[in-house]
């Protein structure tokens, strides 16, 4: 098993490991990302994200994807979107030494935290994120405006 930086020939496999997840969370008709709108998020003039990828054999079997972003409070921060490992790997350490990968990043891009999210449901999930230590935030609701209502309020303004 070899984790690496992910690599824009990657993409296609990430793509199948973001939808392995989507359906897992009972959500993959909200997937609506392309390969070739990842290739140029994350790989074109201004990246909006990184990941790791855990690959045996040539096979991409986990993910980690990750982006930078900036807390007035604390400064820069880095925050997983994704931690993925496909179900038939999972139980063998792949989501532990990509957890460690990422934070690793963090430390050497001068980071002050690490921050993620975790569905409510997700015990294992939950359970894995826990050996961390993280600090869990019941105060903050998250807020989201899709796509739609973007291009709403655009043609309303």
């Amino acid at each position: 098993m070899i984790i690496r930086k992910g690599a824009i020939n990657d993409l296609d496999q990430v793509l199948k490991l973001v939808y392995e997840l989507a359906i897992y969370e009972n959500a993959k008709e909200e997937v609506n990302n392309s390969i070739e709108a990842m290739r140029e998020d994350g790989f074109g003039e201004n990246p909006a994200f990184g990941f790791f990828v855990a690959e045996n054999k040539g096979t991409i079997v986990g993910i980690v994807v990750y982006y930078f972003r900036y807390s007035t409070w604390k400064g820069r921060m880095l925050y997983i979107e994704d931690l993925i490992v496909s179900e038939k790997f999972r139980k063998e350490g792949i989501g532990t030494r990509l957890m460690d990968k990422v934070i690793l990043e963090a430390t050497i891009t001068n980071c002050n935290g690490v921050q993620w999210q975790v569905l409510d449901w997700n015990e294992p999930a939950i359970k894995f994120y826990r050996k961390y230590k993280p600090k869990l935030d019941g105060e903050w609701i998250n807020f989201r405006i899709s796509k739609e209502q973007l291009e709403s309020y655009k043609s309303n303004s």
